[in-house]
């Protein structure tokens, strides 16, 4: 039947198939959002340390790598400082040439009083010369004068005898007064001639002198163009070259005229800061022992020598001197060095015990099953794996790892990640 009314009541039919809208159509957004939003927090979880490491810096205490020895456990205190001789001669001329010799080259062993170099004295040399000729001549002079005065008293003498002898004659009548009278005169005249080479004498022999003085002072300068040690040391600095031109060190000025820098090997020691409010741990003539960064495998046995009294108000420490009980082989001056106080004296057998790499407690972290640290490489860490040895109280021995001297992280947080970038925690 296709009737109008039929029409009418067949679209009044309900659907089966098609899902009713009141009750399930608001499913899907929901549905939509919910996974969206698991999504993006998946996606925040997984960018946000590398978000983190590249916009945000995380602050953390940092910690070293050090190596320690058997005696760590009778260790106070531990300083660094460097070593320094406490003989030193930065020797310079006391009269400015020209380098004519150099005696010695850069760390030779030299003992007071060897050559260093020799500068030119050519017009030194030549100036005593003519000092001597003066001399000479002065000299010269003066025995002329001498003997013309010798001369002088001899005739004077002579025609004093005949003076006598005329006027005894003249008295008799014999012969003419007048003749006696003339001798007479003439003994007066050769009188005053001997005075007068006498004189000339005396200065000459003056000259003599001013001219003998003259040379010994040049002679000496002179003796001044040869530089040589004033103690037995080990030259430090390059010397001067040949033809150079060298002088005398101005007070208070730093630039180098030419010298030559000898340091007593015997005389090292190491010069540490020490906190001021940890002082009371260190004694003069305490054990200690000194380990040099350049040998991080050598110990050396020490024992404080000196503690300055002064205190740095600005750092808020006092220095303190370590010398070498032994002999410090290998060390030199202004090298980096490690000073641990000990509550008693390390044996000469014990001291050559192998030392070992230390790291850190607090530096260790289990990631992945594995021990970890965190590696400062400038303001970016990176996560290292370790091999630990055995339990040294506030650390472990670590058999591999990071070199020694690297900075680590101390307590690192558990949101720190390799690659992220970081700052040292200043203050506590």
């Amino acid at each position: 039947m296709n009737d109008p009314l039929s029409n009418d009541l067949a679209s009044l039919k309900i659907s089966r198939d098609a899902a009713p809208v009141g009750r399930r159509g608001w499913l899907k957004p929901v549905v939509g959002l919910a996974l969206l939003s698991v999504l993006a927090a998946g996606s925040y979880r997984l960018a946000a340390p590398a978000l983190e490491a590249k916009f945000f810096k995380a602050e953390v205490a940092l910690g070293e790598i050090l190596v320690v020895s058997p005696a760590a456990s009778a260790i106070d205190l531990t300083a660094s400082g460097y070593v320094v001789p406490q003989r030193i001669s930065k020797v310079a001329s006391k009269v400015p040439g020209r380098v004519a010799t150099i005696a010695v080259i850069q760390g030779q062993q030299v003992k007071a009083g060897d050559l260093l170099m020799e500068l030119d004295p050519a017009d030194e040399q030549a100036a005593v010369n003519a000092a001597k000729s003066r001399a000479a001549a002065a000299a010269a002079r003066a025995a002329t004068a001498r003997a013309q005065a010798e001369t002088a008293r001899a005739e004077m003498a002579e025609i004093k005898l005949r003076a006598q002898r005329e006027r005894a004659l003249a008295d008799q009548g014999v012969s003419p007064g007048g003749v006696a009278d003339d001798l007479q005169a003439r003994v007066a005249s050769l009188d005053r001639a001997v005075h007068a080479a006498d004189a000339v004498a005396q200065a000459a022999s003056a000259e003599v002198a001013a001219a003998s003085a003259e040379t010994k002072m040049l002679e000496t300068n002179v003796h001044n163009f040869r530089i040589v040690a004033p103690i037995d040391g080990t030259v430090l600095n390059k010397p001067p070259e040949v033809g150079e031109y060298v002088g005398p060190q101005p007070a208070g000025v730093s630039v180098d005229m030419g010298g030559v820098e000898i340091a007593d090997f015997k005389s090292l020691v190491v010069e540490t800061d020490v906190p001021e409010q940890r002082l009371y741990l260190v004694k003069v003539g305490g054990p200690a022992e000194i380990m040099l960064d350049a040998f991080p495998q050598r110990r050396y046995r020490g024992e404080t020598l000196e503690i300055t009294p002064k205190v740095d108000r600005a750092k808020a420490t006092v220095m303190v001197k370590v010398k070498f009980v032994d002999l410090a082989e290998g060390a030199l001056p202004d090298m980096s060095a490690r000073v641990s106080f000990l509550q008693s004296a390390v044996d000469a057998d014990a001291i050559k015990a192998p030392p070992k790499n230390f790291i850190p407690a607090e530096a260790v972290v289990e990631r992945s099953g594995a021990k970890m640290v965190f590696v400062a490489d400038g303001e970016v860490v990176h996560l290292t794996p370790v091999q630990l040895g055995v339990d040294m109280g506030r650390g472990f021995e670590m058999i591999s790892g990071p070199a020694v001297g690297s900075k680590v992280v101390l307590n690192p947080p558990a949101t720190l990640t390799d690659g992220q970038r970081i700052k040292e925690r200043t203050g506590s």
